[in-house]
C-alpha cells in the first residue's frame, strides 16, 4: 500500500511536529507520530533536533533489535498476592515533569510479532499498566517496501493510531536548514548547491541496482571524512564508498577548487581594505566562501563576516563582474542573519555600518 500523507521536506516535518508537542502540551492533541521516508532523508536528525528544541529527554528505541518482552516487561510472582506482577523496562518514560520523547524508529521493519505491544503504545499510551505521562511526545518512523529497505506493509491496524507524514530530501531545505547550523563542510555546501539533484540519488541507485546512494546522511559523511582524514587518497576512497565513484570523484573536483581558493581565516585576519584579492573569481569558489563565512562566524567574528558579504557585490575584476555577485551576497545573508538569530548574534547587524549601506543599497535598488 502507498502512504497517501502529504511529502514535507525535513525542516517543514520538523515545524510539524513542533506544533503538535505545542497542541499536546496545551492538553489539547494528544496522539503518535510516523515519519514515513527512504533511508538517510533525515528522520531522525529531526526527531533529535525536536527534543534539543523543548528541552526534552530522546529516548530511542530500535523495534529491530528488540524482543515483545523487551517493551512488555518481565513476570514476576508475587506469593503474598498469589499475582503474576510485571517489571516494566527501565527505557520507558515516568517522569510527569520532565518533557520526553519516546522514539520508535524503524517501526515498519519490526517483527509482526511486535506489533501488538506497540498497539498500546501508539493509541493508549500504555504497556501493560504502565501509562506513559502526559509529558510524552510519541513518534515512529520507518522506510516503505519501495525504498530498497527491510519493511513490512503497514496494517490498518496500525497505521489508524497515527499522523502520517512522508520526509522527503530537498537540497534547498537542507542547505538552508540543516547544513549551516550542524557546520557541514562549505565544500559540501557548495557541491550540493551547484548540484542538488546528487542529495539524494536512492531512487535511481535502487533502479540501477547500485549498492551505494547519495543521501542527505552520506553527505554529512563526506564533510566528517574531509575535516577528520589529511590525506588524499584515503579521503578519495573513503569518500567513493561513501556516496559513490561517480559522485565520489565530481565532488572531489569541486572540493579541491575550493580548497585552493577558499581561505578563510587569512581573509578574516586581513584588514577590510586589503581583502579584495583574496575573494575567489569563480562561482565555486564564491559560494564556498559563503558557506565558510557563515560557518565561521561567531560572537568574535560576526562583525567580519557581515563586512565580508556586503562587499561582494563591489568586487572588481572581469571575471567576478561576470558572476551574479548580488545574487550571492544576498544568499549568503539570508543564511547569516538566520544563523545570527539562532545564536543570539543579531545585534552585531544593527551596529554594522557596512550592512547598513549593503541595505540602502538594495533599497534604492528595488531589491529590498
Amino acid at each position: 500500500m502507498s502512504v497517501n500523507a502529504r511529502i514535507l521536506s525535513a525542516g517543514d516535518a520538523l515545524e510539524v511536529l513542533e506544533a503538535g508537542w505545542t497542541a499536546q502540551k496545551a492538553g489539547g492533541l494528544t496522539v503518535s507520530w510516523m515519519l514515513h521516508g527512504r533511508p538517510g532523508v533525515g528522520k531522525t536528525d529531526v526527531v533529535r533536533t525536536l527534543a534539543d528544541r523543548i528541552g526534552a529527554e530522546l529516548i530511542d528505541i530500535r523495534l529491530t533489535t528488540i524482543e515483545p518482552q523487551d517493551l512488555r516487561g518481565l513476570p514476576y510472582y508475587d506469593h503474598d498476592r498469589k499475582q503474576t506482577v510485571w517489571y516494566r523496562p527501565e527505557d520507558l518514560p515516568d517522569d510527569p515533569d520532565r518533557p520526553a520523547i519516546l522514539f520508535l524508529d524503524e517501526l515498519t521493519a519490526a517483527s509482526p510479532y511486535l506489533q501488538p505491544t506497540v498497539y498500546g503504545l501508539l493509541q493508549e499510551r500504555r504497556v501493560g499498566r504502565h501509562l506513559l505521562p502526559d509529558s510524552t511526545f510519541v513518534v515512529a518512523a520507518g522506510n516503505t517496501v519501495d525504498d530498497g529497505a527491510i519493511a513490512y506493509e503497514m496494517g490498518t491496524a496500525l497505521s489508524d493510531r497515527l499522523i502520517h507524514m512522508q520526509v522527503q530530501a530537498t537540497a534547498q531545505d537542507w542547505l538552508e536548514r540543516y547544513a549551516v547550523d550542524r557546520g557541514i563542510h562549505p565544500a559540501v555546501t557548495a557541491f550540493l548547491r551547484a548540484r542538488p539533484d546528487l542529495l539524494d540519488t536512492t531512487e535511481e541507485s535502487i533502479r540501477r541496482g547500485d549498492i551505494i546512494a547519495c543521501t542527505p546522511r552520506s553527505w554529512e559523511r563526506v564533510s566528517r571524512i574531509l575535516g577528520a582524514v589529511e590525506t588524499r587518497a584515503m579521503r578519495d576512497t573513503m569518500i567513493a564508498g561513501t556516496v559513490g565513484s561517480a559522485a565520489g570523484a565530481e565532488f572531489m573536483a569541486v572540493a579541491d577548487e575550493i580548497a585552493a581558493l577558499v581561505a578563510i581565516d587569512d581573509l578574516i585576519a586581513t584588514p577590510r581594505g586589503r581583502r579584495a584579492d583574496l575573494y575567489p573569481e569563480t562561482l565555486n569558489g564564491l559560494v564556498g566562501l559563503i558557506y565558510a563565512v557563515v560557518a565561521r562566524a561567531d560572537a568574535q567574528t560576526m562583525p567580519d563576516a557581515i563586512d565580508i558579504l556586503a562587499d561582494l557585490p563591489t568586487l572588481g575584476g572581469e571575471a567576478r563582474r561576470a558572476l551574479p555577485l548580488a545574487e550571492l551576497a544576498s544568499f549568503g545573508f539570508e543564511l547569516l542573519i538566520r544563523k545570527a538569530l539562532n545564536e543570539g548574534l543579531a545585534e552585531a547587524f544593527r551596529g554594522s555600518e557596512s550592512y547598513a549601506a549593503y541595505a540602502a543599497q538594495r533599497r534604492e535598488t528595488g531589491a529590498l
